[in-house]
């Protein structure tokens, strides 16, 4: 895809001489951590295409990482290149509404899967070899849920 060429060299060119942003190393370094189907089972293939949950979930962690607010969420999508090479999304894109982060939280939980995003997190860092497995540190992802939707 051209597309992704253009902006992973944009996201090098930019950061040249210094530490890339977050949102840059996690998809260097991890790549996609959040297939859709690991939420099959709150967002089937039937209907209206929505932005796709692996994807949201990412959101979701770089809002938390940020500290940031739905909208403030939604805009850093629109607005920041760094983000966008994250997400894999074309230069473009126009992003989504920010009310769609609260609608996919409510149906991470009414799925029980709040603690899928943690879970797939602390897999890939211990498959990275950034973190022991059987360490005694766990976060429970519902805080981190709650903290966001708050």
């Amino acid at each position: 895809m051209a597309g992704a060429g253009v902006r992973a060299r944009a996201v090098r060119a930019k950061n040249y001489g210094r530490q890339v942003p977050l949102p840059v190393a996690v998809r260097d370094r991890l790549g996609e951590l959040f297939p859709d189907s690991e939420f099959a089972q709150a967002f089937g293939a039937t209907g209206p295409a929505g932005w796709s949950p692996g994807r949201l979930a990412l959101v979701t962690v770089f809002q938390m990482a940020e500290n940031l607010t739905d909208r403030q969420a939604a805009e850093a999508l629109r607005d920041r290149l760094s983000w966008a090479y994250a997400l894999g999304l074309e230069l473009t894109d126009t992003g989504f509404d920010f009310t769609v982060l609260s609608q996919f939280r409510t149906r991470v939980v009414e799925h029980g899967l709040e603690e899928k995003v943690l879970d797939l997190l602390l897999a890939r860092l211990v498959e990275q070899g950034l973190l022991k497995a059987g360490g005694k540190q766990r976060t429970d992802s519902t805080h981190v849920l709650s903290a966001v939707r708050a």
